[in-house]
This record gives structure tokens, C-alpha cells and sequence, in this order.
């Protein structure tokens, strides 16, 4: 569940084009015999042919022929190369791959410099490789820790951060040389004005353009700081248009997204307490009272769930999953799930958590069953057609 939430205006790092620093075969590794009879560990590659679930940017998930769920990773592969594959969803596909542990696994080095330009030294990307396992570590064992202070975590962020300022020093050079900006004109279309149908002041649009040659200008010459003022002139004139394109919906528009049909089974004069809650929560917002914006998205989704809508029945709720549960578990499962909607509307949390907790360690091991395995695929072949990663 989501509320609206205010768009953070932060534009330059994102809108600054060009300058963004199976059929199981023997899975998993086996020992390989040299001429001097020792041995080395060698990663053997995994095929797997199944059908394509849902695509992504950076991947897709397809279920195996063997029954099982994998998440394929193109991280190795050019954006060019995945608009050439043509993906679509309930296309049969073949993959090959080295399986890893978790998503941060995806990003190995040779994944990170794989845009970077080829006038770059040896002496650069050996540095850059070091910085990268640095800050891949650090990474790594962030995650694991827990119970860290304040003070800790902090700490770890600012060696996170010293370790990007090097990697920026070294890559931003070549960057720039290589760097060949948008139009004005390509540059203000990816903000999206014309879509909520948002006209720029002529005046405006003239002061823009200008600034926009001169923050260019100043990029390439390398100063930063007089570069980032003078983007600070460009977003100060931008900010009012921007402030119109992040506005927050309206009710009913917020709640077509959100409820889709569901939003008709809601009573007229429910809808009217829903949308003056609504309203008041925007106006809170908006003055900076977070304390009673929570409060009434609170009386919000308490009046819309619990006195709107009908809940979901045991077997409409266990239709969402992909896999099926035993006979024996599923009379369990569907006790516990009555047991627990009676204590809602007796509003008995502590009893109505225990019940959850109970009802999600029966469906733990099914979930576990039927976890995604990672693939970083070296090879995607379909329609008889191989992609390969470029090198």
C-alpha cells in the first residue's frame, strides 16, 4: 500500500544524458585437473530454456521448463543489444549463465566499465578496479551488519563517499571528452512537459536555452562549481513548472490508480468522507504537518479497508501465488485465515499478529521452494537467434 508522496525536484543527475558515471547442465563449480596435478575451481555455466514471465530494464523472469523461476540478468549486455532481442512476455527463450547469490552479485566490474571509453589507460582501470572492490566490500559488509549506531553507519557512508569523489576524479576526464550533449530542445522533452500538457513561458524558454549553452560550456571546461550555479539559475526558473508536473493527483484520479474497479463496490457517502480525508491530508502536507498527514492517511486506509471493502477469501488469496500447498496445509491455512479476519473486526491485533505469524511460517517453505534462481546470462538465444555480450 502507497500514498502520494512530494517529488523530490532533483533534476541534473538525472536528466544529464552523457554524463552518468534450464535444463541444468553440471551447475555450480567442479575441480579441474592441470598438467602439474593440482587444481583449479572453475564457475560451470548453467542453460536454461523456459518461458518469459515479466522483462525489465535491467533482466527478466522466466519459468523453466523444469518448473523453476529464475530472474535473468542483462547486466553484461548494451541497451542496444536488449532492444535488438525484441523480448516479449510468453516468448520462449534459452539462456546460459553463472548463477550468483544475490542482485549486488550482478554488478561485477567488468559490468561497470563496460561504457567506459576506450582511450582510458591500463594504469586508470587497474586504479578504478581496486576503488571498485573497495567500495564493493565495504558494500557487501554494510549489509550484513546489524544493530550499527548512528555514528557507525554514518561512518561507513562517508568512506562510501570518498571512495565515489576517486572514482569520479579518474572517470570524469574521459567522460567529458567523450560527451556529446543534447539539443535544448531533446534535453527540456525529457522532463515530460508536453505529456501533462505544461507550456513554457516564451520568455522563459529563451532564459533557458541560454543558460542550458553556458551549463554545458562550464561541464566541459571541468568547473564544477560554477557549473552547478549556474544549473541552480536553470532550476530556479524551471521550479514553478516543475512543482505544476509533480502535482499530486486528485482524488479521483488517485484512487482510479490505486482501486481500479474495486473503488466502485464503496458506498457514495463513504467516498465523500474518503475524498475530504484525502484533501486535508494534501493541505497538511503542504503546510508541513507530517505529524497529522500520517495521522489521516491512517483514518484513510482504516475507513477504506476496513468498512469498504470485502476481503479477499482464503482461495482468492492463495490463487496470487504461483505455487499450490498440500491438502493438509491448505486446511491449516484457510483456519488461520478465517480465525484472523474474525479478530480483525474484533480489532485484536496482538492475537490477529500471532495468527499471521503462524500462517506465514506454514507457507515459508513453499516460498523457499519456489525462490528465484539468479542467472547472469552470458548468452540469450531465441528464435534460434544468439545474443552475446559485446567485449
Amino acid at each position: 500500500m502507497k500514498k502520494p508522496i512530494k517529488k523530490t525536484l532533483m533534476i541534473a543527475s538525472a536528466l544529464t544524458i552523457g554524463i552518468a558515471v534450464l535444463t541444468p547442465l553440471q551447475a555450480g563449480a567442479a575441480s579441474v585437473e592441470t598438467t602439474d596435478n593440482s587444481s583449479i575451481t572453475v564457475q560451470l555455466e548453467q542453460k536454461i530454456t523456459g518461458t518469459i514471465k515479466h522483462i525489465y530494464d535491467d533482466g527478466m523472469n522466466i519459468r523453466g521448463r523444469d518448473g523453476k523461476n529464475y530472474f535473468i540478468s542483462f547486466h553484461k549486455f548494451s541497451d542496444e543489444q536488449i532492444r535488438k532481442m525484441k523480448l516479449v512476455e510468453g516468448q520462449e527463450v534459452s539462456v546460459e549463465g553463472n548463477t550468483v547469490e544475490s542482485f549486488s552479485d550482478f554488478f561485477t566490474f567488468e559490468v561497470f566499465k563496460k561504457d567506459f571509453p576506450k582511450e582510458m589507460t591500463k594504469e586508470d582501470l587497474t586504479i578504478l578496479e581496486k576503488l571498485f572492490n573497495e567500495m564493493k566490500q565495504l558494500q557487501k559488509g554494510f549489509s550484513k551488519e546489524i544493530n550499527l549506531t548512528d555514528e557507525e553507519i554514518e561512518k561507513k557512508h562517508e568512506e562510501l563517499e570518498k571512495i565515489h569523489e576517486e572514482i569520479h576524479k579518474i572517470t570524469k576526464p574521459y567522460t567529458l571528452a567523450n560527451w556529446q550533449p543534447l539539443s535544448f530542445e531533446e534535453y527540456m522533452e525529457n522532463y515530460g512537459f508536453n505529456e501533462k500538457n505544461i507550456i513554457i513561458k516564451e520568455t522563459d524558454n529563451v532564459q533557458l536555452k541560454a543558460i542550458y549553452k553556458e551549463w554545458i560550456k562550464l561541464e566541459k571546461s571541468g568547473d564544477e562549481e560554477k557549473a552547478n550555479k549556474k544549473y541552480e539559475e536553470f532550476d530556479k526558473i524551471l521550479e514553478p513548472y516543475l512543482v505544476a508536473l509533480y502535482a499530486p493527483p486528485t482524488f479521483e484520479e488517485y484512487l482510479d490508480d490505486y482501486m481500479g474497479d474495486t473503488k466502485l463496490n464503496i458506498p457514495v457517502e463513504t467516498l465523500a468522507k474518503l475524498k475530504t480525508i484525502y484533501e486535508d491530508s494534501q493541505k497538511a502536507l503542504e503546510e508541513g504537518d507530517d505529524e497529522l498527514n500520517d495521522k489521516l492517511w491512517e483514518e484513510f486506509y482504516e475507513i477504506l479497508y476496513h468498512q469498504s471493502i470485502k476481503p479477499q477469501t482464503f482461495e482468492e488469496y492463495m490463487a496470487e501465488f504461483e505455487f499450490e500447498v498440500s491438502e493438509t496445509d491448505s486446511k491449516k491455512l484457510k483456519q488461520l485465515y478465517e480465525e484472523i479476519f474474525a479478530l480483525n473486526e474484533k480489532e485484536e491485533q496482538e492475537k490477529t499478529e500471532a495468527k499471521w505469524e503462524t500462517f506465514h511460517k506454514i507457507l515459508n517453505p513453499y516460498f523457499e521452494a519456489n525462490k528465484e534462481i539468479l542467472i547472469s546470462a552470458s548468452k540469450v538465444t531465441i528464435n534460434s537467434h544468439d545474443y552475446l555480450p559485446l567485449h
